[in-house]
């Protein structure tokens, strides 16, 4: 699976930002919607952590407890992509960000995602 994210840029604290990421190259017999989705990001010297993640069918989310009620995941399976809306940012939201695919449809973030697209930045500025 290939995962191709875009939407990354800079953003004034306070600003919103759309992360996209379109999924390609599946398997004989599985689709975008055999897969659960998600975000992680990885900061200037810090671990890579999870961000949201959304299972199949798009009807359960979780949310990292420093961007809940701020970032909302969802996915389109007609388009093979998973977004990441992020509002009121804030300049600790500074990182990459690395959309992911599990192999498990119901995967909710809590162990290391099957695959990983290459990140794209984002940097809020204060």
């Amino acid at each position: 699976v290939q995962l191709q994210a875009s939407g990354g840029g800079l953003v004034q604290a306070g600003g919103s930002l759309r992360l996209s990421c379109t999924a390609s190259g599946f398997a004989s017999g599985y689709s975008f919607s055999s897969y659960a989705m998600g975000w992680f990001r990885q900061a200037p010297g810090k671990e890579r952590e999870f961000v949201a993640a959304v299972i199949w069918s798009g009807v359960r989310k979780s949310y990292a407890d420093s961007v809940k009620g701020r970032f909302t995941i969802s996915r389109d399976n007609a388009k093979d992509t998973v977004f990441l809306q992020m509002n009121s940012v804030k300049p600790e939201d500074t990182a990459v960000y690395y959309c992911v695919a599990d192999d498990h449809p119901y995967w909710s973030g809590t162990s290391p995602p099957t695959y990983w697209g290459q990140g794209t930045q984002v940097t809020v500025s204060s």
